[in-house]
């Protein structure tokens, strides 16, 4: 025989309707709780959120126009090229010309160093002598470009200078290990020439000589300078084992007295 229901006591009926208050209490609470809080900080959250929606945007437009402005640059570049090898001296120096200014650092280098040459090709070597020099004097700018600016320069107006000066230039980068050793070295070494101090020059191009890592041509005329000094230049495998042992066949640093002469 089935048990009848069991019905609510009154005390169970006043629980529930107690429940069902608390609840709409709490709901009403947290409405009032978010409106609040809405009012409050409801505008400065939608600013921040505007801000960080627009930096983004901004983000994400300057990286598509520098992508655009490199491209544009690499095609400007490749013009000027194209036109240095049909021997349009005229028309690579135009293509350049926005170039000079661009705000890569790399194209701008390389279009003002381009400018420079130009200049030379032509003739005007006092054009290409100030284009280097403001090359070199330009900080922004890397610093190999800086360097072959400052050889470009000096090679330029080599006879119009005085051997110290070419000297005080070069000397620092006329050391083997460094990039330009083989351009600067040489004008280094002619320099000491020219001054009289040929116990300097002899070592330097038989340096010069010796080093793999020059020029072959530069490589070839510093040989026959250091012969002439009375310098054998020719690197033996009887000069290598005396080098290795520290023995006297050994060129002796440039660095030495520079006051000395013969």
């Amino acid at each position: 025989m089935a048990k009848p229901p069991i019905k609510d006591t009154p005390k169970d009926e006043t629980s529930r309707s107690e429940d069902v208050f608390l609840r709409e209490v709490d709901d009403a609470v947290r409405e009032d709780n978010f409106k609040e809080f809405a009012q409050r900080y409801g505008l400065v959250i939608a600013v921040a959120l505007v801000i960080g929606l627009a930096s983004l945007a901004g983000w994400i437009f300057y990286g598509n126009s520098q992508d655009e402005a490199s491209g544009l640059r690499s095609e400007e570049y490749v013009s000027a090229i194209d036109s240095l090898k049909q021997n349009n001296l005229d028309g690579a120096s135009k293509a350049l010309e926005s170039l000079e200014t661009a705000d890569q650092d790399g194209y701008r280098a390389a279009a003002q160093m381009m400018q420079a040459n130009i200049a030379l090709e032509k003739q005007d070597v006092k054009k290409a002598v100030a284009a280097y020099a403001k090359i070199k004097a330009d900080k922004t700018l890397p610093g190999p470009f800086r360097d072959l600016a400052l050889i470009r320069q000096t090679a330029a107006e080599f006879d119009s200078l005085k051997p110290q000066q070419v000297v005080d230039r070069l000397k620092p980068m006329a050391v083997p290990g460094n990039p330009w050793f083989g351009s600067a070295g040489e004008m280094v070494a002619i320099a000491y020439l020219d001054m009289g101090k040929a116990n300097l020059a002899g070592p330097l191009f038989a340096q010069l000589a010796k080093d793999k890592t020059v020029p072959p041509t530069i490589r070839s005329r510093a040989l026959q300078m250091a012969g002439v000094q009375g310098i054998d230049a020719v690197e033996t495998e009887e000069d290598k084992t005396d080098g290795e042992t520290g023995g006297v066949a050994q060129i002796a640093p440039v660095s030495a007295d520079e006051g000395k002469t013969e």
